[in-house]
């Protein structure tokens, strides 16, 4: 007799991190599973993806999506005792996530109906017990649902129905799970989840408690994270080399690091000052020509960054990639690595005289001063931009820029200013100035570079941390404060981020 084939009896069931592909399939788990109440949307699973995907769990059989559960990592201390469901997670889209907070917050648990009394719950619980011990995390906190009071209403408070469900004198499907996986009650909150009517709107607040968590130093309070940044407002004026140009470029990384800055941001295409030694007439030609000095450009600048340590954002510069004309913001680390950013909204000038072609992706880059973002020139002026930026974790908007009259100029500040004001992030600006008589196309300059900060009483009364003088040859050096603007976000005098209507309108990002 041959062995009995035992693969044919195997079901597989597989606990993972979930993916983009798995979407779509979340969202009907999440209405199978709870069909009275609002599912998912694809945004909110996006977002989570951006913001937290180590923290996003799902239970798969022989392919099929048959459990998932969210969660984000907050300082819990910093909530209020009452916080509901959309005050803890941003409306679901946990873009208040904190990477440097102390406990895992659930934030929902889906079994499929024909797959429950199976362990698929426990097995996601499992899961987030064993991220918080691999994260070092203080807790787990989890507001639980009590769908069994509707029917005990009538006849019990909230707190006697719980404590009913803890002598295990009522069963209710969700606090008895919880009970069962070690969690303890900590409070009971109300209008919790508006949608939730079985639960009548309440929720239990559980905790369950890592006895792992090892207390460290390197977690602590941050009174305050200044960034300092050094904008360069550039003259434009003819130089015969490369070499001229590289000494001027080193000199103003210099001035940046010896205000110990932490980042220096020089302008917009700022390097087309090269083309004042180049004889060519014709502007198309001539930004091909100029496209000829890109790997001299990209090594400059990354010397500079590691020579000074210091953060340059090289302005821009127009780079051929496939045959075609790119206008790319590079940011030089200061430990030597780059990223590089396209502009994507390009001006009707651009397009005429030279042929640019726009950047299709809206990057957010980590640096050792927390996330950033390029958003170039006439890429400040669209608002859904900086949205994106924002929602992806920017702090900061840096926006190198080249106008060449007044109105230009004012179209540039008043919108990183607005940026500023609509995302509580800080912006910033560097121009470039004077004149390049020999090169066709570029006209006049004019700037005025300048740091913004949210419009509030933390910042300074004018939302500007500082400006050049116009149309000179300058720096200006500014801090900015951080740990000022995550507090500012969650209790400013207004909180815009906060109070965006999600349930009107969203910004769909299809990258």
């Amino acid at each position: 007799m041959n062995p009995l084939d035992m693969s044919k009896f195997e079901t597989k069931i597989v606990v993972r991190t979930i993916k983009h592909d798995d979407i779509e399939n979340i969202i009907e788990l999440s209405r199978i599973s709870f069909p009275n109440m609002e599912p998912w949307k694809r945004s909110h699973l996006m977002s989570h993806l951006e913001m937290f995907p180590e923290g996003q769990f799902c239970v798969e059989i022989e392919g099929q999506i048959i459990g998932s559960c969210s969660s984000l990592i907050i300082n819990f201390d910093e909530y209020d005792d009452q916080h509901t469901w959309d005050e803890i997670t941003d409306e679901g889209y946990i873009t208040n996530h904190d990477p440097e907070g102390y406990n895992l917050y659930g934030i929902e648990v889906a079994v499929h109906p024909d797959f429950r009394r199976m362990k698929i719950g426990r097995r996601l619980y499992e899961a987030r017990k064993e991220l918080a011990r691999n994260m070092n995390l203080k807790s787990i906190i989890i507001g639980g649902r009590i769908p069994n009071y509707r029917t005990h209403a009538n006849d019990l408070t909230p707190r006697q129905y719980v404590e009913e469900v803890l002598h295990h004198n009522i069963y209710d499907p969700v606090l008895t799970f919880q009970i069962m996986n070690g969690f303890t009650l900590k409070r009971i909150n109300r209008n919790y989840l508006i949608d939730d009517e079985a639960s009548m709107k309440y929720a239990t607040l559980m905790e369950w408690n890592n006895v792992d968590y090892r207390p460290t130093t390197k977690r602590h309070f941050k009174t305050s994270f200044p960034v300092r940044i050094c904008a360069i407002q550039y003259m434009m004026k003819k130089i015969n080399s490369f070499e001229e140009f590289a000494q001027q470029c080193d000199y103003y990384a210099d001035v940046g690091a010896s205000y110990a800055s932490d980042f220096v941001v020089f302008p917009e295409i700022f390097t087309t000052q090269l083309l004042s030694f180049i004889e060519e007439k014709s502007a198309s030609q001539a930004i091909r020509r100029l496209t000829e000095f890109t790997e001299d450009y990209i090594n400059l600048f990354n010397n500079l960054a590691i020579k000074y340590n210091v953060n340059i954002i090289g302005g821009s510069h127009f780079v051929e990639e496939d045959g075609k004309i790119f206008n790319i913001a590079y940011l030089f680390r200061r430990d030597g690595t780059i990223e590089k950013q396209y502009k994507i909204h390009i001006t009707p000038n651009e397009r005429k005289f030279w042929g640019i072609h726009g950047g299709d992706k809206v990057e957010v880059f980590d640096t050792d001063c927390g996330k950033i973002a390029i958003q170039i020139c006439y890429d400040i002026e669209f608002p859904e931009l900086a949205r994106i930026a924002t929602e992806k974790g920017a702090n900061i908007i840096f926006t190198p820029f080249c106008t060449d009259e007044r109105q230009g100029y004012l179209r540039v500040r008043y919108c990183a200013q607005a940026r500023a004001v609509e995302n509580q992030v800080y912006t910033m600006i560097a121009g470039t100035v004077g004149n390049l008589t020999h090169v066709e196309n570029m006209d006049i300059q004019y700037a005025q570079s300048g740091i913004f900060t949210p419009s509030d009483f933390a910042f300074p009364r004018d939302g500007i941390v500082g400006e050049c003088h116009p149309n000179i040859e300058t720096v200006v050096v500014g801090d900015v404060d951080l740990e000022l603007l995550r507090r500012h976000r969650k209790s400013g005098n207004v909180t815009q981020w906060r109070d965006r209507r999600k349930d009107l309108y969203r910004v769909d990002y299809e990258c």
